[in-house]
């Protein structure tokens, strides 16, 4: 067997990262900063805590590369609705579907869970104000009202009604398990929220 190559390494540890970063999210999506543990994470990831510290220095640095992350896909993805085809409904519609698809609950949930918490590190609360819900609605507002003005979405103050949207999703994301009997209402339903 021969050895491994520069290029085969960076690789290894490349999918390493991940698959500590996929397991930090789900735990710390559960758990919050503070009732995480390495040994937690370490488990998830089905990996030794030593490998852990070989990745990361720290619960708090992991954690903090994961906000910073999440919260520039979320600047991202944000900004990209205004630019998928289709009418405002649609597009919202997809940002919808897009938060409650199973591979990003856990991300929403994480965030929701640093926005609760006071003792976070000072780069996470960065990011959080830099990406706060405001930000992100202001920048909806614009599809938002021209959807008003079309008659696809109720009146209002354009602001208000997408708060308390995206509070209602992200109060059921964080209470997810408590669905079992109906599962999670479907997108169709939680756009009856806002539109005509």
């Amino acid at each position: 067997m021969s050895p491994l190559n520069e290029q085969q390494l960076t690789q290894i540890r490349d999918d390493r990262k991940e698959q500590i970063k996929k397991a930090a999210l789900t735990v710390f999506a559960r758990h919050g900063i503070a009732g995480t543990k390495m040994s937690m994470i370490a488990a998830e990831a089905g990996i030794s805590q030593g490998l852990f510290y070989r990745y990361y220095s720290s619960k708090d640095s992991l954690f903090t590369a994961l906000v910073q992350e999440l919260m520039e896909e979320a600047g991202k993805e944000i900004a990209y609705i205004a630019q998928i085809p289709g009418t405002p409904v649609e597009q919202i519609k997809a940002l919808t579907q897009g938060m409650l698809d199973d591979d990003n609950k856990h991300a929403f949930m994480l965030i929701q869970q640093a926005r609760k918490t006071d003792d976070v590190p000072e780069e996470v609360k960065q990011a959080l104000e830099q990406h706060s819900p405001k930000v992100l609605i202001d920048q909806l507002v614009p599809i938002f009202i021209k959807g008003q003005q079309a008659g696809e979405f109720s009146a209002g103050d354009p602001r208000e009604l997408l708060s308390w949207y995206f509070n209602i999703i992200n109060s059921l994301i964080m209470q997810e398990q408590e669905y079992e009997e109906y599962g999670f209402p479907s997108v169709d339903i939680l756009m009856r929220i806002i539109t005509k």
